[in-house]
This record gives C-alpha cells, structure tokens and sequence, in this order.
C-alpha cells in the first residue's frame, strides 16, 4: 500500500463517525423543550412545523400529542 493510499484510508475513516453524529442529532427530552399536553392559546404541535404526525416531534423525543406544545414551536410562514 502507498503511503497516500493509507493516508486517504486512514483520514476516511476518522470521518466517518463525525459525520454519522452529524445526521443523527439528538432530540431534546420532554423537559428540556418545556412540552406540555395541552396548547398554548391557539398554538398546538398540530400547526407546529416540527410536528410529524401522528405523535412524533423533529425536536421532541418520544410521543407528543397535537394538542400539545413546547418552546420549540415553530409556526409555517
């Protein structure tokens, strides 16, 4: 093997792991984002751009509900 060879292999390969932890951020815990089960005025995960129904957050980990909310509420322009 050549020296630039190994140094290609060898400089891949301590890229990989930074760039699997960069596709995979981690979500926020309920407490941490403030959620609560019920909405804030007329604000709710339903109308949230983070909400993926029918009970997922982009930013939230775990279950939430669409009448919930969370300091990470995001309203579509």
């Amino acid at each position: 093997m050549k020296r630039r060879e190994f140094i290609r292999l060898v400089g891949g390969a301590a890229v990989l792991p930074m760039a699997a932890r960069a596709e995979t951020p981690e979500k926020m815990t309920p407490q941490q984002a403030q959620y609560q089960d019920t909405p804030n005025g007329i604000y709710s995960c339903a109308v949230c751009t983070l909400f993926e129904p029918p009970k997922s957050c982009k930013v939230v980990a775990g279950e939430v509900s669409k009448d919930g909310w969370c300091k990470a509420f995001a309203l579509a322009d």
